[in-house]
């Protein structure tokens, strides 16, 4: 592939996904047992993209620490986006970094390289901007798009019918005048998005819009990081050797013989599942997870150096890191009404988010749809509900 370097949009923070991102980008949250991020640094590499300018911005050292320089032999090389002031400012940032043609794609979706490849394979065509385009049955969380001969005659922001079946998926591809382009876009609301310099490339000339198929997952709201996790656990996308069919366990992880593993599940590095665990299907547990005895999960993830202790029962749950569980915590599972910001959704099915450093004592529970900020302490017996703050302790 002659485009060699890639755009990687991270500096937004995912506010619709708190209590996780209290102390992370979106892109650091777990799809599966491991950062969102790393997905799309996996497709670029598969993409021959030797390097990589990521713009980060909110809780920006989360990701320069964790990806340091180099990932599997691309240049990782940062640039900074101080206000989160659109997805055009965004890439713009970058532009004194980016002399050459280049990829530019959202670092908080898990993709397939070929959506990437089908981009490359359109512009290197054409030489026009190229952006990637999925059919969906739902596009108004995403924007339409349409096109006559391959050609993008109509970006819609938020659509209010069902004509639409066409979404942008966020991959493109341009040459260095794109930066030149974001300059002359006018600002909305003191934002300059990318889409609006698009439209401004369609007047000029032409943007070609690639159909394209393969994985492309995105999280929105809490609940959702289950669905990215189910849809990678079915098409196998983890790290981990696969013990059997459906089961990935990490050569470093302890797994007791009276566990039982039911797939599709993986057990990443220095895990410890205990005797008579039964976990699955559809579960992730990250780096240094420990499942005590007796516990049950269930379409859950459990991120890094979680702790559930023994006699614990999880559905539809997710954790941050860190997050201690003491023995006998129940979360029954979904569907829930829950609350994210001043918006109530209906019939999610969701048990409860504990963000980062929660700790839940000894049979402690908790209602369906419950939110736990980060630091946040459950007592002993108590049932949590709606949302938890950060920091706070609830007692009986």
């Amino acid at each position: 592939m002659s485009i060699d370097t890639a755009v990687v949009l991270a500096a937004g923070e995912g506010t619709r996904l708190r209590p996780l991102t209290h102390n992370r980008p979106k892109p650091m949250l777990p799809a599966a047992n491991r950062p969102i991020l790393e997905y799309v640094f996996d497709a670029l590499v598969a993409a021959d993209v030797t390097r990589i300018v990521v713009v980060v911005g909110y809780k920006r050292d989360r990701v320069q620490n964790y990806f340091g320089p180099t990932y599997r032999g691309a240049t990782l090389e940062y640039v900074r986006q101080d206000k989160q002031l659109g997805s055009g400012h965004a890439l713009l940032q970058a532009s004194e970094a980016v002399d050459e043609p280049t990829l530019v794609l959202n670092g908080d979706r898990v993709i397939e390289t070929s959506i990437i490849t089908d981009v490359v394979a359109e512009f290197e065509s054409t030489g026009d901007p190229t952006m990637s385009v999925l059919e969906r049955p739902e596009t108004s969380q995403y924007g339409a798009v349409v096109l006559h001969e391959g050609d993008v005659t109509e970006l819609v922001e938020k659509p209010d019918s069902d004509e639409f079946r066409l979404i942008n998926a966020g991959v493109y591809a341009f040459d260095p005048g794109i930066f030149g382009a974001i300059e002359a876009t006018d600002r909305e609301a003191g934002e300059l998005a990318l889409t609006d310099t698009i439209g401004r490339l369609m007047d000029d000339g032409r943007v070609r819009g690639v159909r394209t198929e393969g994985m492309w997952v995105d999280a929105t709201y809490p609940w959702d990081l289950l669905a990215v996790a189910d849809e990678i656990l079915a098409r196998g996308h983890v790290d981990e050797p696969e013990e059997a069919d459906g089961i990935w366990v990490d050569p470093d992880a302890t797994v007791h013989d009276s566990a039982v593993l039911q797939p599709p599940v993986v057990v990443g590095p220095d895990c410890e599942v205990g005797p008579g665990v039964v976990t699955g299907p559809d579960v992730a547990l990250g780096q240094n997870v420990t499942v005590a005895a007796n516990a049950t999960l269930r379409r859950t993830v459990l991120d890094a150096d979680t702790r559930v202790e023994a006699g614990s029962t999880l559905i539809d749950t997710v954790t941050g890191q860190d997050v201690h569980l003491g023995a006998g915590t129940v979360v029954p599972g979904g569907p829930a009404d829950v609350r994210v910001g001043h918006e109530v959704f209906t019939d999610q099915p969701l048990g409860a988010v504990l963000a980062d450093r929660v700790v839940a004592e000894g049979d402690a529970s908790f209602s369906p749809g419950t939110l736990v900020g980060p630091r946040a302490r459950v007592g002993t017996s108590v049932r949590a509900s709606g949302t938890v703050a950060e920091g706070a302790e609830v007692v009986r």
